[in-house]
């Protein structure tokens, strides 16, 4: 890249993280960035698209002075970094204001109150995913500094999300999010982002415990990666960026994502939109969330701290799991009702991919399989032709695994190589793997053919998921996972 372009670049890029509100001119329409939204397929930086929002000034202070006192849950974790994930089972928590939290962060020695045990030299805090309409209840009005209708939702705003508070060093372990896909909005500090495509899936040795609703967490500490213990992690394709203030943040489908605060506060905003894929989704999630927590609760239900991550609140009865998975089985064929073309063709391409995927009979390495992109649309147009100064691609980077380098890297974003039904619960699990019968066109054509007749109000009991979990297919793949794993 000519210096010259590259200087204009970062001019750029600078501008969005802050510059004259008069100078700037949004570079995409909200019907355009939509249309990017939809049809990019890797992660990408929208620059210049939220210079007037409002919550453009909302750091950590100004938020502490809006709520006014209210006390928030942090979770608090080791600086310290290990092979070993921090996942949230294993972090403490603490419930505080956020003055509490920014006198804390200033490392005040002999400090009082919620954080007094947590020396700042060691821990870090995190106030992560604090929904806008609890936190703000008694101030809706601040919704609207929120404004995802310039990226083509209109009505979409504070209230359908999130907030981000951390001290440096604060992180989420690595994993991907069933629904949806994600924007995120950096408000205060920086974040560095370390995100890996679907088809690496198999790489990233993905499990469900601890379990959260709609989350697939990574065995491996991707900063500090065993390779012994996980040798097949070297052939992850690493994305990174660092997200400056200003920038919007757009993480695609099923892409996998590990998330660290590189400055002493961050505060970050973020909204999942939904898509067509998701009505599936949501009934494979409510099946997985129905065997977890029947399993998990036969074995210890009294030691929920093991494997239910501190996120998950609800009750996890399995009469309260049998209802929400019938629940999103009925919304799933209401959706066909109004959508069967894209939903049929789901269910098809899904097929397809199982009968590649799960043609390994002759072979025990599960892991080996055909790789899978999951984000892959059908018939949708290529939005790679905008990519320029004002939307970034997250270049893919080549390198020895960190904890060999003895330094992190990143990219800035100034590298242009180019490598509605309700949802329950969060706008959060990986495909689950769909087994797919040899007449599966006659089923296909049959949902089709009788959509105005799906029994969709037909309860589902515990013996029907049952028969389904035992068919010898089933069992012969979860054999051949078990068996893989345990050679770990």
């Amino acid at each position: 890249m000519a210096a010259g372009s590259e200087a204009t670049i970062r001019k750029i890029l600078a501008a969005g993280a802050g510059g004259e509100e008069g100078e700037h001119v949004k570079p995409f329409t909200p019907e355009k960035a939509k249309e990017i939204i939809m049809s990019l397929q890797q992660p990408a930086i929208f620059c210049n698209m939220v210079f007037d929002w409002p919550a453009r000034h909302w750091n950590a202070k100004y938020l502490s002075e809006v709520l006014h006192g209210k006390r928030i849950r942090f979770r608090m974790g080791m600086k310290s970094t290990s092979t070993v994930p921090q996942f949230e089972t294993t972090c403490s928590y603490v419930e505080a204001t956020l003055e509490e939290f920014l006198t804390w962060n200033c490392d005040q020695s002999n400090i009082s109150g919620p954080f007094r045990d947590y020396d700042h030299s060691k821990f870090w805090a995190y106030a992560d995913y604090k929904y806008f309409v609890s936190l703000f209840e008694d101030k809706t009005d601040i919704f609207q500094d929120v404004k995802w209708s310039d990226f083509g939702f209109p009505g979409r705003n504070g209230q359908e999300s999130t907030l981000w508070i951390g001290s440096f060093g604060a992180h989420t372990p690595c994993h991907l999010d069933s629904y949806g896909c994600n924007l995120v909005f950096q408000v205060q500090g920086r974040k560095r982002w370390h995100l890996f495509p679907p088809e690496d899936t198999p790489f990233l040795y993905p499990t469900r415990i601890p379990y959260e609703e709609s989350s697939v967490f990574s065995k491996i500490n991707v900063v500090n990666p065993d390779l012994k213990r996980f040798p097949q992690f070297q052939k992850a394709q690493r994305h990174m960026v660092t997200l400056s203030p200003g920038q919007v943040l757009f993480v695609p489908r099923h892409w996998w994502h590990y998330v660290e605060s590189i400055d002493p506060v961050t505060v970050s905003i973020n909204s999942w939109i939904e898509l067509e894929e998701d009505h599936l989704a949501r009934v494979e999630e409510a099946i997985t969330r129905m065997l977890v927590c029947a399993l998990k609760t036969a074995e210890n239900p009294q030691n929920t701290r093991a494997w239910l991550n501190p996120t998950e609140v609800e009750e996890t009865s399995h009469e309260v799991n049998c209802c929400y998975l019938n629940a999103a089985v009925s919304a799933f064929f209401d959706r066909c009702r109004t959508s069967k073309v894209v939903e049929i063709q789901a269910l098809r391409t899904d097929g397809d991919h199982m009968k590649k995927e799960f043609n390994v009979s002759d072979h025990v390495e599960v892991g080996q399989t055909g790789s899978q992109n999951l984000t892959t649309g059908i018939g949708k147009p290529e939005a790679r032709s905008h990519f320029g100064p004002d939307l970034v691609p997250v270049a893919q980077r080549s390198e020895e695994p960190p904890s060999q380098r003895g330094g992190m890297f990143e990219s800035d974003g100034k590298d242009f190589d180019d490598k509605d039904g309700e949802h329950f619960g969060k706008l959060h699990c990986a495909k689950t793997q769909q087994i797919m019968s040899n007449s599966e066109n006659a089923v296909e054509e049959e949902i089709v053919s009788n959509t105005t007749t799906v029994p969709s109000q037909t309860f589902i009991s515990t013996d029907d998921l049952l028969d389904c979990l035992v068919n010898p297919q089933v069992t012969r793949i979860v054999a051949q996972l078990l068996i893989q794993r345990r050679n770990l």
